[in-house]
């Protein structure tokens, strides 16, 4: 079991990242020369104006794209465009001459505009200038999806950063019972991307009846819905600091979450959510 970002799932719903565009038909990808016009017409250049390496066929977050490369008057393109949709995940390219704010573009000087996209697991895409959610927006977000309200947390972290691509706020808390929560989300939609919940510090004795590995198996999947037994690996029981404990980890729709249950109050100890890898 993994022990770096635990995660949580007692009472609170799952957020399933949906498209997972690496589980389809390569014979449903756009071919190399689609991606390649869809580049250029992005750049706003001709064909012959460009000149291209071979595009290659990638995979990041579930989500498989060509990494389209090309050079032009001197400039080097380089683009991320969805194997499927053709949508640009992101670009590294020039400013067009559209991208020049109108009172620089006489003078010769170069906006700071940002061009490029940003993009979530789910392939969905919002420009550079779309509002970005503020810090305490995305605060608020992170509390909205653990169920719980400011004034029953105290915040650890709560910053922006720039991972694979896409822009994330990393929200990090801890509630009044000392149980810990680590978000990641998309820093435009304030959707979460992986999240991590810890309540080793919050643990009831044991006592009572130990419930059937069964009831644990059950317990776990009810928390993805459309998961089946078949979506369950690595289940066993544990003995661990002073607990006995059901551990296991489901891959379900392009998401793995690995979990650990106290065997006699059915408490989730930890519960972890992130991409499956490929």
């Amino acid at each position: 079991m993994k022990r770096i970002y635990r995660i949580c799932a007692m009472g609170l719903s799952v957020f399933l990242i949906s498209g997972c565009t690496g589980q389809q038909s390569q014979m449903n990808y756009l071919s190399k020369e689609d991606v390649k016009q869809t580049a250029l017409k992005e750049a706003g250049l001709s064909a012959k104006e460009a000149e291209f390496t071979e595009p290659s066929l990638k995979s990041r977050s579930g989500i498989d794209y060509y990494q389209v490369e090309f050079t032009a008057e001197g400039n080097t393109y380089e683009y991320d465009i969805d194997a499927m949709t053709g949508v640009i995940l992101d670009s590294d390219a020039p400013p067009k001459d559209s991208d020049i704010p109108a009172d620089t573009e006489n003078t010769g000087l170069m906006g700071s505009n940002v061009t490029g996209n940003n993009t979530d697991p789910a392939g969905n895409t919002s420009n550079a200038d779309a509002q970005m959610l503020t810090e305490e927006e995305a605060k608020a977000k992170a509390l909205a999806h653990a169920g719980l309200t400011s004034d029953q947390v105290t915040f650890l972290k709560s910053e922006l950063d720039f991972e694979d691509g896409v822009s994330v706020y990393e929200v990090e808390f801890f509630s009044a019972d000392q149980k810990e929560y680590d978000y990641e989300m998309d820093a435009y939609t304030g959707e979460v991307i992986k999240y991590d919940y810890d309540a080793e510090h919050a643990m009831p004795s044991a006592s009572g009846t130990m419930m059937t590995a069964e009831e644990a198996k059950e317990l776990a999947l009810a928390q993805v819905p459309g998961a089946a037994a078949g979506n369950l690996f690595e289940f066993e029981a544990d003995y661990e600091d002073g607990h006995t404990e059901y551990e296991g980890k489901i891959i379900y729709n392009g998401m793995e979450y690995e979990f650990e249950i106290d065997a006699y109050s059915g408490t989730f100890r930890s519960w972890e959510a992130e991409p499956a890898d490929d």
